[in-house]
């Protein structure tokens, strides 16, 4: 008896995380309640969010856990490729082609890349999720050797290079899952062409020039 109520459990979880990274996906994290989600899970308790998840941070970590396994599983085998490069290129490829393959294995349509653009915009959830990314191995390793490769950068300049590499990462995998799923045309034919656009984006990015600034613009900002 306890174990099939355990495998219900489990299943009506799954079945609440689907939902919730669904509705949160198309219509933000706000504009979504307990209510809409257990009832797009097929839970006739309007409750069921909260006694299996908790808060709504709860069932977002949950969601973005369940991704984020997956995901550092990838990073994990391309960072004991690259380990000793000093190739800022290699490094970026650590950083993107985890969350692109992975996106690949989910099929059409999806919802995980938009879902991740909604937490993100989050102030609270983005903090959450990021402190929480910061504990895994693979990518502490894969930001560790792309800033050995990027020494030459201020450390300010690095901090919001990351931050936009961050943003064109989120967005342009959102985009593209957006378009599979409405049937339009898409930048790039697959993700593994994505990842590669990405991934030139981004080095390019990283390896600016640093525009000095005058002492009149330091002052005014």
């Amino acid at each position: 008896m306890t174990d099939a109520r355990t495998v219900r459990s489990a299943g009506t979880r799954e079945a609440i995380m689907a939902a919730a990274e669904r509705l949160y996906a198309e219509h933000g994290l706000v504009a979504v309640s307990n209510r809409q989600i257990s009832e797009a899970a097929g839970q006739g308790n309007v409750a069921a969010v909260g006694y299996h998840f908790g808060t709504r941070a709860d069932l977002v970590r949950a969601i973005m856990g369940k991704h984020s396994g997956a995901i550092e599983e990838i990073r994990q085998r391309m960072v004991e490729e690259t380990r000793g490069s000093e190739e800022v290129r290699a490094w970026v490829a650590c950083l993107v082609r985890p969350a692109t393959e992975h996106l690949a294995t989910l099929g059409v349509p999806s919802w995980y890349a938009r879902f991740a653009v909604q937490v993100m915009t989050d102030p609270v959830l983005r903090a959450i999720v990021t402190d929480e990314a910061l504990t895994r191995e693979p990518l502490r390793e894969t930001l560790h050797g792309l800033g050995g490769c990027l020494d030459a950068l201020p450390a300010e300049v690095r901090a919001e290079r990351g931050d936009m590499a961050r943003q064109l990462i989120t967005h342009t995998c959102a985009e593209r899952e957006r378009a599979l799923a409405e049937g339009t045309s898409t930048r790039q034919p697959s993700w593994d062409d994505t990842a590669g656009a990405l991934t030139d984006a981004i080095t390019g990015l990283l390896l600016a020039p640093v525009t000095r600034r005058s002492p009149a613009k330091e002052a005014r900002t």
